[in-house]
């Protein structure tokens, strides 16, 4: 098939690509495409990839397996290559349902091992004799137990763990990310980098 030159195709890479087993990854999956505004629709349903059962959970994609794919098809296309030049493609299977037991022991263990934690770290500060010494200072009585000030502050935790993590079980206060989830999303880069570093010394050792 030829075409005019002077209509180069335009064509992005995803930055990531999620995907079930067995599925079969076409250019449009891939790739942003531009085209002279009629041909897109046409380039994105070219199949470039069939996942198999022994690629694992994560299959790469280069930017010269869809170059040599559009070549063969199209050989006097101008290619205009932007973002990145390579793709990680996430293979998804059926999620098991989690045995009751096992979520109820993983939450108990968070669940002591947070306590122990705030527990430590009060006893590291002597929180106790904080709030004995500011209920003095308040009130000019000695207390060992100033529930007055132990409940508000023991709410206030609670209530300070929701809003620093945004999230009321599944459900976020606002669209503003919380530290979890920036931290979440620099480990996921950075392992995506790993990734795409790994795969291409592994190529360079077949080539080799």
């Amino acid at each position: 098939m030829r075409v005019e030159e002077n209509q180069p195709l335009f064509l992005r890479l995803r930055k990531r690509l999620t995907v079930r087993e067995n599925a079969l990854i076409t250019l449009g999956d891939l790739c942003q495409l531009y085209w002279d505004g009629q041909r897109e629709e046409t380039l994105a349903k070219i199949p470039v990839y069939k996942v198999r059962p022994e690629d694992g959970d994560l299959v790469i994609v280069d930017i010269m397996q869809i170059i040599k794919k559009l070549r063969t098809m199209y050989p006097d296309v101008v290619l205009e290559v932007q973002g990145a030049s390579q793709l990680i493609v996430e293979v998804t299977r059926p999620r098991k349902r989690p045995h009751l037991i096992a979520v109820v022991l993983v939450w108990l263990l968070l669940f002591v091992g947070s306590g122990l934690a705030i527990m430590n770290f009060h006893a590291d500060v002597s929180m106790p004799q904080v709030h004995q010494r500011i209920y003095y200072l308040i009130t000019g009585e000695q207390d060992a137990h100033p529930m007055l000030l132990q409940i508000p502050y023991s709410i206030g935790i609670g209530l300070g763990m929701v809003l620093f993590f945004n999230h009321i079980f599944r459900k976020k206060i606002n669209e503003e990310p919380s530290p979890l989830d920036v931290e979440m999303f620099l480990y996921q880069q950075n392992l995506d980098q790993y990734y795409l570093q790994h795969e291409n010394k592994e190529n360079e050792k077949d080539k080799s």
